[in-house]
């Protein structure tokens, strides 16, 4: 009925619109509501960094209205229209939902008096406000039924003291993650409506797991000490990099093997293939050539998991991560789509496009979305080995150590001889939930068989 009642007063509100439009005898449109856009598909909500326009401003269609983040890259974002803004909803720092209503622009050019009426419908409309001034508050006590056995986690428990929530008002917020677990989204949501919370005991015994470790205050000297705060990258890729650890139990794999033929022939083609692609070529586009082959010959591996843990989704598209460090020394995963289907011109070419891209900031929200496998050279600085955390919601990752040369025993028609050799170690993390020890030993080691077997007489 609520909705029937909701589609009848849009129909009425556009016809009332129309008509202002044949008295006016020009093209009228309404209040347009200017939504949080999708960043891609794993990402499910963007912090606010700043707004380049406040209320009462005229913006032009396409011109950047604010900025935003979120764990993986900033990005500006357009107007959908020319008009003046008429609502800002949030403010910087506020972590609001993909899909959320951020800011409502005026884009219509009818009288005030007129203008006013149309508003307010369209605000009720667009923000499904109740049409009865009590419907929220009743709409909200119908919704506390707690849950006792809602897992909290320690971030949740920081946002409820922080908003003097009690434990059976966090606990009746229906959660939306994994096995219905209450993200840090869901207490946000929330919060915006807050209006009858309940009265009970202080939020001081959730149920979290407890550690009869206590640690020892951390002792410093202001002054002589340097404290540094967190920056808000840094702080989501922590928050990301727990969730990753607590979510996929990780075991990790390694190999030693001997990359001569392919450090050789890379040393010998680096400035033919310059000047015959135009393109620089590192040893990256040569590991995520191995990498694509490897994951044709093993898709369980190319995988992710389900929201409710009960299903595994083989990715049909092999869209390689390549981990990269910025310049502030943050991380950004940057993604080289359809690594499979690209030649090693292409693959060079993409490759130093996203790290120029990232080193200068100008990553655009495509290029870091979609991954379905992620690598990371650690060698770059000068690491042996690694044991990289899984970039979710993918279920394994690849880290390659530093090429270094040494004598090693090899075979040859003589016999076993002694020869100087380029060595590097390879190490695979692997979510234990759905890669077993087969399929992650098999799939590392094929990687290492594609870049051992190298063809050391191949054409650029």
């Amino acid at each position: 009925m609520y909705l029937f009642l909701i589609v009848r007063k849009t129909v009425f509100l556009f016809g009332f619109v129309l008509k202002l439009d044949k008295k006016k005898k020009n093209t009228l449109m309404p209040i347009i509501p200017l939504k949080m856009p999708k960043m891609g598909e794993s990402i499910s909500e963007a912090t606010i960094i700043s707004w380049m326009k406040n209320v009462g401003d005229t913006i032009e269609i396409e011109e950047t209205i604010l900025e935003v983040a979120t764990d993986k890259v900033d990005s500006e974002v357009p107007s959908p229209c020319t008009g003046v803004i008429t609502e800002i909803r949030f403010q910087p720092n506020d972590v609001v939902p993909i899909g959320e209503i951020i800011a409502l622009i005026d884009a219509s050019e009818i009288s005030n008096i007129e203008q006013e009426t149309v508003n307010d419908e369209v605000k009720k409309v667009v923000s499904n406000e109740p049409t009865e001034k009590t419907s929220t508050a009743n709409i909200q006590q119908s919704e506390y039924v707690r849950n006792p056995d809602a897992f909290l986690s320690p971030l949740i428990v920081s946002i409820a003291k922080k908003e003097n929530m009690t434990i059976e008002e966090v606990q009746s917020i229906p959660g939306t993650g994994a096995d219905g677990r209450i993200r840090k989204s869901d207490v946000f949501n929330y919060l915006k409506n807050r209006q009858y919370p309940l009265a009970s005991r202080p939020l001081a015994q959730p149920k979290v797991a407890k550690s009869s470790y206590n640690p020892p205050p951390i002792k410093y000297v202001e002054g002589y000490d340097t404290i540094v705060e967190m920056d808000r990258m840094r702080k989501m890729i922590a928050d990301h990099m727990v969730y990753s650890k607590h979510t996929s139990p990780h075991v990790t794999a390694y190999i030693e093997i001997d990359v001569t033929n392919m450090v050789n022939w890379r040393n010998a083609n680096k400035i033919p293939f310059q000047e015959k692609y135009g393109e620089r070529l590192t040893f990256t586009p040569l590991f995520v050539e191995a990498v694509a082959k490897a994951v044709i010959d093993f898709p369980g591996i190319n995988a992710s998991v389900s929201e409710d843990g009960k299903k595994i989704i083989e990715r049909k598209d092999i869209n390689i991560g390549m981990a990269t460090a910025l310049p502030s020394g943050n991380l950004i995963v940057p993604v080289v789509k359809n690594a499979d289907e690209k030649n090693l011109k292409g693959l060079a070419a993409e490759v130093n496009h996203l790290a120029n891209a990232s080193r200068e900031n100008k990553l655009k929200p495509e290029e870091i979305q979609g991954s379905t496998f992620t690598i990371s050279n650690v060698g770059t600085f000068g690491s042996l080995m690694g044991t990289p955390i899984i970039n979710q919601p993918e279920v394994a990752i690849l880290a390659l150590g530093i090429i270094k040369k040494r004598p090693e025993v090899i075979t040859t028609e003589k016999g076993d001889e002694i020869a100087i050799r380029s060595m590097m170690y390879l190490s695979l993390s692997f979510d234990h939930r759905v890669v077993d020890g087969y399929l992650g030993g098999s799939f590392l080691r094929k990687v290492g068989d594609y870049l051992e077997e190298f063809d050391p007489n191949r054409k650029i």
